[in-house]
């Protein structure tokens, strides 16, 4: 059934809407091209995102002094390929290599659940990537957003309140007038604590094969679902 007094939906990107893991692996071997015997390639996106979430949690930021995530994705790259002793790729595979980032796919599930949800609800991403990443991901993958708001229009990063009040101003929508979606608890949390709904949609595939991932449902959240399709059944599209 549909969640009374819901009129939109926010959504994470990178993780709940798309698949970064197999993307980038992809990406890096492709340019590793069978060169590199030694390296763990699925160890080396986990560190990757790892540093990322590292960063973002160490950041003290505002609109003036921004830290761009294509950055942080670029020098995470550098130092780990030096890490692996990876050393021959030139800055152009390596400009390449941080915009896998901006190329991720979406999980088979999301356009079609996105597509149902959007005949009852305005939906909007709501991600810590670069404004430019989402709307890359988002031509690239056909996602049918109304409206695309990420952590670099309010100048702080998720779990930032600012953040998600920053959504809510833009879409003139009280909280409670707002579902956040994401994989991530932490993510629905802090919106949850502001007064969002929550929604958590499990992605046990987010780190590949066998990676650590939480997809235990918790009933602190407004609805718990298995993809944007079982998403969709329950909100009633």
């Amino acid at each position: 059934m549909s969640e009374v007094g819901i009129e939109a939906l926010l959504f994470d990107v990178q993780g709940t809407a798309t698949d970064f893991h197999s993307t980038v692996l992809g990406a890096l071997r492709t340019a590793s091209a069978g060169r590199h015997p030694g390296v763990d390639w699925v160890e080396f996106v986990d560190r990757w995102r790892a540093r990322y979430f590292d960063v973002l949690r160490e950041a003290k930021v505002g609109k003036n002094d921004w830290t761009t995530v294509h950055s942080v994705y670029a020098d995470a790259l550098d130092r780990l390929l030096a890490d692996y002793g990876v050393a021959d790729f030139d800055d152009a595979e390596r400009e390449d290599l941080a915009c896998a980032w901006q190329r991720i796919v979406p999980w088979p599930d999301v356009v079609p659940g996105l597509t149902r949800l959007k005949t009852r609800y305005t939906l909007a991403t709501l991600s810590n990537a670069d404004v430019a990443a989402v709307v890359n991901i988002s031509k690239l993958g056909g996602l049918p957003w109304d409206a695309v708001f990420t952590a670099e229009m309010a100048g702080a990063f998720k779990p930032d309140p600012a953040a998600y009040r920053m959504a809510a101003t833009y879409l003139g929508l009280a909280p409670g007038q707002i579902m956040m979606v994401a994989c991530h608890k932490y993510d629905i949390r802090a919106a949850g604590a502001l007064g969002f709904r929550t929604a958590f949609v499990a992605r046990p595939l987010e780190f590949g094969v066998g990676g650590a991932v939480d997809v235990e449902y918790e009933d602190e959240f407004d609805v718990n679902a298995g993809d944007f399709l079982d998403l969709a059944d329950q909100l009633g599209c």
